[in-house]
């Protein structure tokens, strides 16, 4: 059940090794990991020493409206939910689970 369960929180599971560089003091920290909002585009703008999920999508897709980066960030989410699905109820399983 546990390692089930790991599995659909693949997102959250990369964003934390992705941030513990500056969760352990290695990068500079800042008081507020959140993306810049571009008032004369009026998007979002990843910067890239805030080192988180939201962050490191938009550095790799460009400035997004906060509803275009919430439909990315599900969408992905949804995606590592099948990939879970796949990965515990396929051929695959038997390299994890011994039931």
């Amino acid at each position: 059940f546990s390692k089930t369960l790991l599995l659909f929180f693949i997102p959250q599971l990369i964003n934390f090794v992705y941030s513990l560089p500056q969760l352990f003091g290695f990068v500079f920290c800042p008081r507020h990991r959140l993306p810049r909002y571009n008032m004369q585009t009026k998007l979002l703008e990843g910067i890239p020493s805030n080192m988180n999920l939201v962050n490191l999508t938009l550095i790799i897709t460009g400035p997004l409206s906060e509803r275009t980066l919430c439909i990315v960030l599900l969408a992905f989410q949804v995606l590592c939910c099948a990939l879970a699905f796949w990965i515990r109820y396929s051929p695959v399983a038997e390299l994890f689970y011994e039931d």
